[in-house]
């Protein structure tokens, strides 16, 4: 049950939205910048990958089953490969360099301080530039934010993988604007 009178039209995030519009807009505007414009060397994947990782070990439902899925769909429908990042980066099948760039991505969940010298040489060794390096903490932070946002207000957060797979879909074709302004994907039509 949420903390606050919330849409039971939407889940997650999207009835934090609706309920307050004005700061739904930089909140998707940053989603937006972070996650699905172009970057220069990340792929859309990567990044949910990251946004997906951070939610997950800060134990959020919502935004981890979401952005697993739009990195699912960013990666060419393979779960398998988000599946084994969540559970264990290090084994998982992606590149040294992601793997780096998550391992940053940990240190900032548990504490920005906890970013050590070492976690950004290891980064740069296996070729992280600055800006992939500058991105993965800024995906990290927003995502404890979002998180905290989603389970501070205790928003509804539905069990229906296919519910997450249509909202995944929605984002990789329209990305993170259509989030904030629209709100036409509502809980049961799948749009």
């Amino acid at each position: 049950m949420p903390h606050i009178k919330l849409s039971t039209e939407y889940p997650g995030i999207r009835s934090l939205f609706a309920f307050r519009p004005e700061t739904a807009k930089p909140l998707c505007d940053l989603a937006q910048t972070l996650l699905y414009n172009p970057h220069p060397t990340l792929s859309a994947g990567e990044r949910e990958i990251i946004a997906a990782y951070v939610s997950s070990l800060n134990a959020c439902k919502f935004c981890t089953n979401s952005h697993s899925a739009i990195a699912r769909h960013q990666l060419g429908d393979d779960s398998g490969i988000v599946k084994q990042v969540l559970a264990d980066p290090e084994s998982a099948p992606i590149s040294d360099k992601l793997k780096a760039l998550l391992n940053i991505a940990a240190k900032v969940q548990s504490g920005g301080k906890n970013v050590l010298p070492g976690d950004i040489e290891n980064a740069r060794h296996e070729g992280a530039t600055d800006i992939e390096i500058h991105d993965t903490v800024l995906i990290a932070a927003a995502f404890c934010m979002y998180n905290r946002y989603v389970d501070g207000l205790a928003t509804w957060q539905p069990d229906d993988g296919d519910m997450y797979d249509k909202m995944g879909a929605q984002r990789v074709r329209e990305g993170y604007h259509a989030g904030a302004g629209s709100l036409q994907f509502a809980a049961g039509s799948g749009q």
